[in-house]
């Protein structure tokens, strides 16, 4: 899960983004609206945390322009204001939901995959596929109840397939989705952690779609 934080102070954001990365999301981090807008306009993201004081361009002003270029990646606002109608501002600004600091890491990472899961249209934080089932509170795996043991790669992969079932998505597209802004990406790591979770996995749940990438098909109605 590939999230945006935009804060501008320095210890918030730095504290989130060891948080987040330690919950296994592959995370970026800018200072100011300006680049979240062109960020979040430009870059494909599975959420936004998005403060709202920011300089150069207002928090609210990313998130609405986001809005009206058809942008509908979840946003976490973040700010130091605690009215009601700041609140209100944010959720009518387009906001999926929002955070007042200080906070609690915990409170922003169960918030985060809660607007995460819904956009997914997932509202359970257990995800199965046949015997598999998927904890995204915990970052764990069970094969029939017996734990599976994933690397941090190999989680965000897997949870990415799962929470896109019946879409098939491009090596390309997982190695955004997997890999940190600033980490070295090799689009061959993709079809290695493909071939070690089928392995991991033991039965057949990803396909792969030649030409085209690789999918978890969509669950029976």
């Amino acid at each position: 899960m590939r999230i945006l934080v935009v804060e501008d102070e320095p210890r918030i954001a730095a504290d989130i983004r060891s948080g987040l990365e330690a919950a296994n999301y592959a995370v970026e981090t800018v200072v100011d609206g300006n680049e979240a807008w062109f960020k979040g306009e430009t870059e494909d993201y599975d959420a936004i945390v998005l403060d709202l004081g920011l300089p150069r361009l207002d928090g609210l002003t990313v998130l609405r322009r986001l809005r009206e270029a058809g942008i509908a990646t979840p946003v976490l606002v973040l700010t130091a204001r605690d009215g009601w109608r700041d609140k209100v501002e944010g959720i009518d600004a387009g906001a999926d939901d929002y955070l007042a600091k200080p906070f609690q890491m915990e409170e922003l990472l169960a918030r985060l995959r809660a607007i995460t899961r819904r956009a997914a249209g997932q509202a359970s934080a257990l995800i199965k596929a046949g015997p598999l089932e998927l904890d995204t509170r915990s970052q764990t795996a069970t094969i029939d109840g017996r734990s599976l043991a994933l690397t941090a790669m190999e989680y965000r992969l897997l949870a990415y397939l799962l929470l896109h079932r019946g879409r098939t998505m491009s090596q390309g597209e997982l190695l955004e989705h997997i890999h940190s802004g600033d980490a070295d990406r090799d689009i061959n790591a993709v079809e290695a952690i493909v071939a070690r979770l089928r392995k991991k996995l033991g039965f057949p749940l990803i396909e792969t779609h030649r030409g085209r990438g690789y999918c978890i098909p969509a669950a029976p109605s």
